[in-house]
């Protein structure tokens, strides 16, 4: 992985290729929609507020009229509606190659999905576990594909209490609970590799972070909103990561990318190291365990 300047320009070209981001109508999402299609793929916007996907649909053909986009309804925070994006998905198309995981909700205040999970570990990783889990079969046919999670800087400050995993019986620390659900995306990403590693035919598992990107994922926060102009690199730079860690031919299961410069802050995209505690298998293990468990969904 030698090359250190690496843009969007050394994206190869993905026709032929179908890929389903999350949460495509703002930040990282839709960003990585825009170049993707440029580079000729055929991108579905998995999406929760399907009038914005169709706003971002006709800002994107703007610059590109014949842009293959798809909008599909997707709430991760319910997993009837998880369920049902994957079986429609799965009957009407034979093949995906890339799997972007994106959609993330930060530092809100605490509230539950429709199936009882604490909001952002519900939607940051059990929606999507059972997303993934539901599109594997489809994943494990299709040559050469991919799954990408995105993870952040804030797991470093993570430490799952599996036996409280939905804030039922703590005094809810909305910052700590997103740190706990990036780090779940961490052990999500190594455990699939794990599991995965011997059979041939399995996608590649990656992960990604942002840095320090100004997006509205930070509404919440009321210092995010003043000091992110200053620190926050521009989205054009902070969604390299993701798209490295989709299309850089050179990636293998479980790398992780994030921007090279100031404590993983800003910059182009590197393979970059966890933390130790996201290194634990023993925790990836169990958080897979609560999730097959909590979600219904098996691999």
């Amino acid at each position: 992985m030698t090359n250190l300047n690496w843009t969007s320009e050394d994206i190869p070209n993905q026709s032929n290729k179908v890929i389903v981001i999350t949460g495509a109508t703002s930040g990282l999402g839709k960003q990585a929609t825009k170049v993707l299609v440029s580079k000729n793929a055929k991108v579905i916007l998995a999406v929760r507020n399907t009038q914005k996907a169709k706003d971002v649909v006709m800002e994107i053909r703007k610059d590109f009229p014949n842009a293959k986009l798809e909008i599909r309804h997707l709430d991760l925070g319910k997993l009837n509606s998880v369920k049902t994006f994957a079986k429609e998905f799965t009957s009407d198309y034979s093949q995906l190659d890339v799997l972007i995981n994106n959609a993330g909700i930060m530092m809100c205040p605490y509230s539950k999905t429709e199936d009882g999970f604490e909001i952002q570990m519900g939607t940051n990783h059990f929606g999507h576990f059972a997303l993934t889990g539901l599109l594997t079969p489809l994943l494990l046919e299709t040559k050469d594909s991919r799954v990408v999670a995105t993870s952040s800087i804030a797991h470093k400050s993570g430490s799952i209490n599996f036996d409280d995993i939905n804030w039922e019986s703590r005094k809810y620390n909305t910052i700590k609970a997103y740190a706990d659900s990036k780090l779940a995306n961490l052990y999500f990403t190594y455990e699939l590799a794990r599991k995965y590693k011997d059979n041939p035919n399995a996608p590649i598992f990656t992960v990604a972070h942002p840095g320090g990107t100004n997006t509205d994922l930070g509404r919440h926060m009321s210092i995010t909103k003043l000091l992110a102009p200053l620190l926050g690199q521009k989205v054009e730079v902070g969604t390299l990561p993701s798209l490295r860690a989709a299309t850089d031919l050179n990636a293998a299961s479980g790398d992780y990318f994030g921007p090279k410069n100031f404590f993983e802050s800003r910059g182009y995209p590197v393979i970059v190291q966890p933390n130790k505690m996201a290194q634990n298998e023993v925790n990836a293990k169990r958080l897979w365990e609560i999730s097959e468990q909590l979600t219904g969904v098996k691999y």
